[in-house]
């Protein structure tokens, strides 16, 4: 047996006044109709009001004094199959008693769970049939069609629409449902998303601290063979200085190479702190640092400079500035040496969730393939006199490792004679500090 459903909870909410009041007064009423008509005919009218007290007690007994019952479709079937005989021996006995059937639709309709409603709408319809075919003899043939004629009458349409309320039922409880299915698709997706935007923050923040200890290891590297070989080396010579003193031209020599060593060691740790934070950006922001740049190599080399700032301008960790501010003085430096270029472009475009910088010029340009493994990476080869920005150096390999330990890409395209365009690519989600 099917349980009762949504709409048949929302039938017993809505008609539960109808269900607990409406059936007593139309039967108080009737009993009164029945007083009146019978009061000359005490032992009928004994029979009638027994009747009647029997189906006030069922129903006060089973529905009214235990409303839990009705969310019990079993107990509710044995109700109705209790009330619906003791109304039809009551509209057999006298007809007017076919008016209690409305509360036995109610309770059909609201009480009950498919396919036991289908019954007992049928069941109270067949009452009402009878009452109805109260005056009607049903000894011949003609009055049992008659009769058969009404019941069906009755029958048909009252479980036509037990059936569409069930069609209506189920279709709304499918539409409920697929509801809740979109819903919790839709959490789902966000929470997916959710995720998804959580993993690449956290890779992008595992990528940036990669890249700060690489630059760590670097600098560490530099200076322990720069500058602490570097102060080695002078602390020696100043220490054979001391030993030489009676020999000019040892001494002289070993001071020399001191001088020469504490020169060395000082360009090399200016080298390493202006490595740290470019000066162009102590004093200004990305967009202005590199029209900067752009603006003294223009003036250096006489070449003209364009230079664009596109997108809406925001904050960007240090090491993205660093990064682009790099591949930008790389990209010039390269077209200074090797592209014999008439003009150059710089654009700086600020992304939904990167920023890009292109360097584009229209000299000499190269074959890419030269640069080895293609689509945005390449390794260089052996310094060589092409002519050519894959000659020697690690200017583009070194600009490639920056910008790819920032979870970034470097493309270069180029073609012979038809110049050359550097794109680098850094994510910066919107609504980063810098």
């Amino acid at each position: 047996m099917n349980q009762p459903s949504a709409w048949h909870d929302v039938l017993v909410r809505r008609m539960r006044p109808v269900v607990t009041v409406v059936p007593y007064v139309l039967l108080g009423v009737l009993v009164a109709f029945t007083v009146a008509i019978k009061w000359s005919v005490p032992g009928s009218l004994l029979i009638d009001l027994a009747l009647c007290g029997l189906a006030a007690a069922w129903m006060l007994w089973m529905v009214t004094l235990h409303p839990a019952w009705r969310d019990r479709p079993r107990l509710m079937a044995v109700f109705l199959a209790g009330l619906v005989p003791i109304m039809m021996v009551l509209v057999i006995r006298d007809s007017w008693f076919g008016f209690l059937t409305p509360a036995g639709y109610v309770y059909a309709f609201s009480l009950l769970a498919w396919p036991w409603e289908l019954v007992g709408v049928a069941g109270v319809a067949a009452v009402a049939a009878t009452a109805q075919m109260s005056g009607v003899p049903k000894d011949t043939v003609f009055g049992v069609a008659v009769y058969a004629a009404v019941l069906l009458v009755n029958v048909i349409p009252m479980c036509w629409l037990c059936w569409i309320g069930r069609r209506s039922d189920e279709h709304a409880g499918r539409r409920e449902q697929a509801l809740n299915e979109v819903s919790e698709a839709n959490r789902k997706l966000e929470a997916a998303l959710a995720e998804n935007a959580g993993l690449h923050q956290q890779l992008l923040t595992q990528a940036r601290e990669a890249g700060v200890f690489d630059e760590r290891q670097r600098m560490a590297r530099e200076i322990h063979d720069t500058l602490a070989q570097g102060l080695t080396g002078i602390i020696t010579q100043l220490q054979a200085v001391e030993q030489a003193a009676a020999d000019p031209a040892g001494w002289r020599r070993h001071l020399d190479a001191a001088t020469r060593l504490a020169r060395e060691s000082l360009t090399e740790a200016r080298r390493s702190v202006h490595e740290l934070r470019p000066e162009p950006l102590e004093t200004a922001r990305l967009a202005e640092a590199i029209a900067g740049v752009a603006e003294r190599w223009s003036t250096l080399h006489g070449i003209p400079v364009r230079v664009e700032t596109t997108g809406t301008v925001r904050p960007m960790p240090p090491e993205a500035e660093v990064a682009l501010l790099r591949a930008a003085q790389e990209a010039l430096a390269n077209v200074a040496k090797h592209a014999r270029a008439a003009r150059v472009g710089v654009t700086l475009s600020y992304l939904e969730h990167e920023v890009a910088l292109d360097v584009r010029d229209d000299g000499t340009g190269f074959d890419p393939s030269r640069l080895g493994a293609g689509a945005g990476g390449y390794a260089e080869p052996e310094p060589a006199a092409t002519g050519d920005p894959t000659d020697g150096g690690f200017g583009l390999l070194a600009m490639r490792q920056r910008i790819e330990s920032l979870s970034g890409t470097l493309q270069v395209e180029s073609e012979p004679g038809g110049g050359t365009a550097v794109s680098a690519r850094v994510p910066v989600p919107a609504g980063v500090d810098a």
